[in-house]
């Protein structure tokens, strides 16, 4: 190795600080100046300083030296038999500070996209990850298929076809990481084939409009009521693309009428165009079994994204594409381009966790969950707030609470902060502002007596 060069030991990598000079008067200014910038941490193990001495191509006197020199300065410690150390509290005062989270700020986070976190089976999911890293060949730890691991795309046919009322095909389904990553990969695609606009539902999720147009198009709100996408409007915008929510609308909760799903089929059939159907928690319906997907009804005019962010945490990161198949190409060739492919292990995992029957086993324990929180919530809200009026069906991880008119919403919003309770205003969902005063209360990720207290201290202030 010349002198000059990187150095690599026990935790450091360091230069010889070029120019003239001596050598051991080079060396401990390089260290020095590690251990002030907390490259080099208190406690850290430093190599010998014969090892040190041949990867730097200098005699052992000149480490000797230096060493000597910063133990006298406090710098470091060092012990006959133990090796030399960054001496503790050591340039502390100049490190860098440890990434971490930030502290809570709120008592009581009503959180309309968190499904309860502490219920998430880690015994199993454990259990899932062993037998995927036991039984993976190792073929299917290099360079695999862009569109997902074959196991778990065939885990999601089954599963997709029996609970969705899906009908995917494992050629044409990809695996991606969450909504959020397929829905700009279809916005990607669409927008290099030319499509410029896309119908989104107003009021509808916000992130739908933010992702479309950070990926190039242009969204068109189209309105919904209590039957869900006026489909005359959207035939009226001249788009030829919609996403939508149509198992459990969000913001407001309500369900596409059946006449209305008849009507976008026939649209989309008539314009030649595009569904998107954002399938985010249509298995959490309390009061009767969910839809089944309206992509069961016309795959190959209907794209399916869904997730494990509500089914089980968002932290997985794995959500799932089904893809007409005149777009799987394209949408695999942009995949494959943003990240090469989702991570396997983690796909053979919820493979074997699918097929064992733990995802179906703990929708059926959340459901009874939610479905008693949701309880609570409303119960809380009518004496909270018994002006406020809750809309949708019981399904999901939050309720829409509209305010009575003359309500101010931010005004509503700020006063819950002030005693500890964070929550979602509906406004943040609506581009034409046409929509009442709402709270968008998450009662998934707290506990009954949480979501109790909470909605009394919301219903406090916002009187």
């Amino acid at each position: 190795m010349q002198k000059g060069e990187p150095v690599s030991g026990p935790e450091v990598l360091l230069d010889l600080i070029p120019g003239a000079g001596a050598l051991h008067a080079r060396l401990e200014q390089s260290l020095r100046d590690q251990v002030r910038s907390g490259r080099l941490a208190p406690g850290a193990r430093l190599p010998s300083s014969r090892a040190l001495a041949a990867e730097l191509g200098v005699s052992r006197g000149v480490v000797l030296e230096a060493y000597g020199q910063l133990v006298a300065e406090g710098y470091l410690v060092a012990s006959q038999g133990a090796p030399t150390r960054v001496a503790g509290g050591a340039g502390s005062e100049l490190a860098p500070l440890a990434a971490r989270l930030p502290q809570p700020r709120y008592a009581y986070r009503f959180d309309p996209a968190l499904p309860d976190l502490a219920a998430f089976p880690r015994d199993r999911w454990l259990r899932s990850l062993r037998a995927a890293l036991r039984d993976a060949p190792y073929d299917a730890l290099g360079h695999g298929d862009p569109r997902g691991a074959p196991e778990l795309r065939n885990a999601l046919m089954e599963y997709l076809g029996r609970a969705r009322g899906a009908a995917p095909e494992p050629e044409h389904t990809l695996v991606c990481a969450g909504f959020t990553q397929g829905f700009g990969l279809l916005c990607t695609s669409l927008r290099e084939r030319g499509i410029e606009r896309i119908a989104i539902e107003d009021p509808g999720w916000a992130r739908h409009r933010m992702i479309a147009e950070g990926r190039g198009l242009q969204p068109v709100p189209i309105p919904t009521d209590a039957s869900g996408l006026d489909v005359a409007a959207l035939a009226a915008s001249g788009c030829e693309t919609v996403a939508v929510t149509p198992a459990h609308q969000f913001p407001t909760g309500v369900v596409m009428s059946s006449e209305r799903r008849a009507a976008l089929l026939a649209w989309a059939d008539e314009v030649e165009g595009l569904i998107v159907e954002d399938d985010y928690d249509s298995e959490l319906r309390f009061d009767r079994g969910p839809l089944g997907a309206l992509q069961g009804l016309a795959p190959e005019r209907v794209c399916h994204i869904g997730s494990v962010s509500k089914r089980l945490i968002p932290s997985l990161r794995l959500g799932w594409i089904l893809c007409p198949s005149w777009l799987t190409g394209e949408l695999t060739f942009a995949k494959g381009l943003a990240d090469g492919g989702t991570p396997v292990i983690e796909q053979l995992a919820l493979a074997e966790f699918v097929a064992r029957g733990e995802l179906d086993r703990h929708l059926r324990r959340m459901r009874i969950r939610y479905r008693r929180r949701r309880e609570v919530a409303v119960q809380a809200l009518a004496a909270a707030l018994p002006e406020a009026s809750v809309t949708g069906v019981a399904a999901g991880l939050h309720v829409h609470a509209v305010l009575p008119a003359g309500r101010n919403e931010a005004a509503a919003l700020r006063a819950a902060a002030q005693v500890g309770v964070s929550i979602e205003g509906a406004a943040a969902h609506t581009v034409s502002g046409e929509l009442p005063a709402g709270l968008l209360i998450g009662y998934a990720n707290l506990a009954e007596a949480a979501i109790e207290r909470g909605i009394a201290l919301l219903g406090e202030a916002v009187r």
